[in-house]
């Protein structure tokens, strides 16, 4: 069975990048859309020039630490890349722990 779908033929400029996303995680055939394919190199080299702009401070948004983790073995070895995806992290964590109701009950 192919991974080949009617819905992995989109034209770039009707694909989100969470569609993309999809389609490529989810390909059988290992087969690469052109369409996809020009989707997400988009949505990484502007998420790459996010974090070179703001090495220290930039935080990814869920959705472009999807795309980020995506493509994670381009950035092996990136010191840059690394703390970037550290403060992703640490970001959700503090988010998830602002949700919780205090332990006093307040």
């Amino acid at each position: 069975m192919s991974g080949n779908t009617s819905s992995d033929h989109v034209p770039p400029n009707q694909l989100t990048v969470s569609r993309a996303l999809d389609i490529a995680r989810n390909r059988e055939d290992g087969e690469s859309n052109p369409a996809v394919t020009e989707v997400l190199e988009a949505a990484i080299a502007g998420i790459w020039t996010r974090i070179q702009a703001q090495p220290n401070s930039y935080i990814l948004s869920k959705e472009e630490f999807a795309v980020f983790n995506y493509f994670r073995n381009r950035f092996a070895g990136s010191d840059l890349a690394q703390k970037a995806i550290g403060r992703f992290w640490n970001h959700l964590q503090s988010e998830h722990q602002e949700d919780r109701p205090a332990m006093d009950g307040t």
